[in-house]
């Protein structure tokens, strides 16, 4: 079975799952029809809501994005095999310029597992602190950073604190997490899902001095976490 085939059996279950959460997009003509693109994403812990974005600039631009996924998710038996076969690189920089220098779409979750085991207490939150590898990626490429927030899937689980979250992943990068979704199953709530799409942000120029490169990374960085933040308040208080 080719990747096309793959394709057509697995949109329809996106789009199944698009239906369950009334998912739509806010700001859809900000995508870029052609050319290489930084999506940049906040992280949930269902994580699929990434997905249901990457259906809808399917379906509605005919261009694919190519994830960029957690190392761990490549050492889940056959996992990491049938995610490349879609498409899915493993997340790091070379990989992720590579995708861009051919002009690829990409998407990016730069909050990673840190990000999407944040409890409920500090929903609709970044934890994109010192996470300005894609600012600098974004630079090096001159790709335009499309930012996606959908701070209402930090609703479909109650993620709750606890000490053990904390310790496997400080000491083992391994998400071991205790929530509970619809009633005190692990089925998602049906919520309405809605991502919010900012126009392009260019990146500036990548200073030929290198001591300077960190510096404006930093500040640019600083302009696209303001505008995502907005965006998800924007989000929070969205109403159709």
């Amino acid at each position: 079975m080719d990747k096309n085939e793959v394709l057509q059996k697995i949109i329809p279950i996106l789009q199944t799952m698009r239906a369950y959460h009334r998912h739509s997009v806010v700001g859809m003509d900000n995508v870029p029809t052609d050319g290489r693109t930084l999506v940049v994403v906040n992280h949930s812990l269902a994580t699929y809501d990434i997905l249901l974005l990457m259906t809808a600039i399917y379906a509605e631009t005919g261009r694919l994005p190519r994830p960029l996924i957690d190392r761990l998710f490549f050492k889940v038996p056959y996992a990491g095999e049938f995610a490349q076969f879609l498409g899915s690189k493993q997340g790091s920089q070379e990989n992720a310029e590579e995708l861009l220098n051919q002009d690829e779409i990409i998407t990016v979750a730069p909050g990673g597992m840190r990000e999407a085991l944040r409890p409920s207490t500090e929903r609709y939150q970044l934890r994109w602190d010192r996470r300005i590898g894609f600012c600098k990626l974004a630079m090096r490429t001159q790709a335009p950073i499309v930012l996606a927030a959908c701070p209402k899937a930090d609703d479909l689980y109650d993620v709750y604190p606890n000490p053990v979250t904390k310790w496997f992943y400080d000491n083992h990068k391994v998400p071991v997490f205790l929530a509970r979704g619809l009633g005190l199953s692990p089925i998602p709530r049906p919520i309405k899902l809605t991502h919010f799409v900012s126009e392009p942000m260019i990146p500036p120029p990548l200073p030929s001095d290198p001591e300077e490169v960190t510096k404006v990374a930093v500040d640019f960085h600083k302009k696209v976490v303001a505008r995502m933040e907005a965006l998800i308040a924007d989000g929070v208080r969205y109403r159709k």
